[in-house]
């Protein structure tokens, strides 16, 4: 699995399309009954996948509200935090969507994790292809990795992390298992 997830905007919260309404977001463990439910709903990944068993699964959420926005699969490795997988809510994605925002949460849940780790916020994850290489690079100051693993691998470094770190107002709880 790779990361295919276009970063729209650097929001503090997430923002209604529609209205240029703000809303303050929490983000949790995922429960496996949620994750069960999401092909149904027409998610692109399948979430209960045995592939993701040993990751972390957050969700991100509207402070107040049930309504998945958007989920990320993080694994604790030696010295950081590998993003296997990020995925807006349907809702959120195409020209259509109800919120902005979504991706960078994302990521920014992962930095969390790595920063709660001892890490100082540094994530590591695998670009679908050049163009989100470089949206990356642009929207995130993420730089690529020489490797055989895979030839879009990414890196957040530890700089870029926090200054990520610092345009999202994320409350949660990162119960990392």
């Amino acid at each position: 699995m790779i990361i295919d997830l276009i970063i729209d905007k650097l929001t503090p919260c997430l923002e209604e399309i529609s209205t240029g309404n703000i809303f303050q977001t929490t983000f949790s463990v995922a429960k496996v009954d949620e994750l069960s439910r999401l092909q149904a709903n027409n998610w692109n990944f399948n979430w209960t996948d045995n592939e993701l068993s040993r990751y972390n699964i957050y969700k991100l959420q509207l402070k107040n509200d049930d309504i998945i926005q958007g989920l990320v699969a993080a694994e604790v490795v030696r010295g950081a935090v590998h993003i296997r997988l990020a995925e807006s809510a349907p809702h959120n994605i195409g020209k259509n969507k109800k919120y902005s925002g979504v991706g960078g949460h994302l990521f920014a849940i992962a930095i969390k994790l790595s920063n709660a780790m001892g890490f100082n916020g540094y994530v590591f994850f695998d670009a679908k292809n050049m163009k989100l290489v470089d949206h990356y690079t642009e929207n995130f100051g993420a730089n690529r990795i020489p490797t055989r693993v895979h030839i879009f691998r990414m890196e957040i470094n530890e700089i870029n992390a926090q200054e990520l770190l610092e345009k999202y107002t994320l409350e949660g709880d990162l119960n990392v298992r």
